[in-house]
């Protein structure tokens, strides 16, 4: 058996799709310099939880790690997903939607259909929403021939930091291959849903988001339904907090979301978690729900098919369908959108044609996939 032969990278930058790359193109890696600077180096302990999710799913990973956690080599190992009956704590550091991302690409491409709980934070300022998740990008994989039976994410209960309690349930089905996309047309706003959700607070922070966030919205687009969720007991999580999350359809299919959160730690001591001594540091809902209202509205303006979250999900997606052209539309390109490029082409040899619309804030982005196949899958 002859050496390992590792591909060689620096730093903590893009961590998650590293490991998601290297493992959907087979390419053992070895990363050095993992924050060696900084006052608390290594990995951190949302990196190292996000390690043991790929090794729950897959087979015959390897992972090696020094004392110091400053380096690490990563081996891939064949995708299996499946159905794993044991949950996987996301931990509190991130929210479960830091996991979902990588998880649901890699899981496209496994043996087996995926069924997984996830524990954690559902909801914060942070990461995108677990509701925001469902809600845009579920249906981004629709759009690249991901069937919809079998793809669903049930939450279970809420979770916010810092003590988090959260739960979800991903289901996920498997692809033979995806399918190419010409997706240029964002189209026209004909209604906007959303959810606040209120966790150990009380049920009229949820009417006052709801309040305000129309207040916005509703002059703008008649069909407006924004819908309550209110947690108490085990399904209300460890920590009080309360949030809303929005998302516009388009005429074109388009799902356009934006999302925040707002918690607080309980005081210790015997206190009803309503009392007004537990949230005096919080946001006053009415500020949240104008406030992602108008962050809505501004994604909205952008004119791309997606909102600026979720464009490193839609690269990943048109890198990895077959030898064919894919082009689609976004908004400004984000941080993330353009560390996404980048690691498409440090791993895959890929580059994306990418051409502003002089007309508005939008780019047009245009690939050949690399052909990625589900070997395991037979074609029925």
């Amino acid at each position: 058996m002859g050496k390992t032969a590792y591909k060689r990278l620096k730093g903590s930058r893009s961590f998650r799709q590293r490991l998601l790359l290297a493992t959907l193109s087979s390419t053992p890696i070895l990363i050095d310099d993992i924050r060696a600077d900084e006052t608390w180096p290594g990995l951190r302990n949302h990196e190292i939880s996000l390690l043991r999710l790929f090794e729950t799913v897959c087979d015959d990973c390897h992972v090696e790690i020094n004392e110091t956690g400053t380096k690490l080599k990563y081996k891939p190992g064949t995708i299996v997903g499946g159905r794993q009956h044991r949950a996987h704590d996301c931990g509190v550091s991130r929210s479960i939607a830091y996991f979902l991302e990588p998880l649901i690409v890699l899981c496209l491409f496994a043996k087996q259909p995926l069924t997984i709980t996830l524990k954690g934070i559902t909801n914060d300022s942070k990461d995108p929403s677990v509701d925001a998740f469902k809600s845009a990008a579920l249906p981004i994989l629709k759009r690249f021939g991901v069937p919809s039976e079998g793809l669903e994410l049930k939450i279970e209960s809420r979770g916010v930091p810092p003590k988090g309690g959260g739960e979800v349930v991903l289901s996920l089905p498997v692809v033979q291959s995806l399918m190419a996309v010409h997706w240029i047309d964002e189209g026209f706003v004909k209604k906007i849903r959303g959810v606040t959700f209120s966790t150990r607070v009380s049920v009229q922070f949820e009417n006052s988001m709801i309040k305000a966030a129309r207040g916005i919205i509703n002059p703008l687009v008649s069909d407006v339904h924004i819908f309550s969720d209110h947690r108490s007991g085990p399904q209300a999580g460890n920590s009080p907090g309360y949030g809303i999350s929005l998302v516009a359809e388009t005429t074109s299919g388009c799902f356009i979301s934006a999302d925040t959160a707002v918690s607080h730690a309980r005081d210790e001591d015997n206190s009803s978690p309503a009392d007004d001594d537990v949230r005096r540091d919080l946001m006053p809902p009415e500020d949240i729900g104008k406030g992602v209202a108008h962050v809505l509205l501004g994604e909205i303006s952008q004119c791309g098919v997606v909102d600026s979250t979720h464009q490193g999900l839609l690269f990943l997606l048109c890198a990895l369908c077959p030898q064919d052209v894919s082009k689609v539309r976004v908004g400004k390109l984000s941080q993330h959108g353009v560390e996404t490029l980048r690691n498409i082409r440090d791993f895959f040899d890929l580059k994306f044609i990418i051409k502003p619309d002089p007309d508005s804030q939008s780019v047009f982005l245009k690939c050949i996939g690399c052909g990625m196949k589900n070997l395991s899958r037979k074609v029925s």
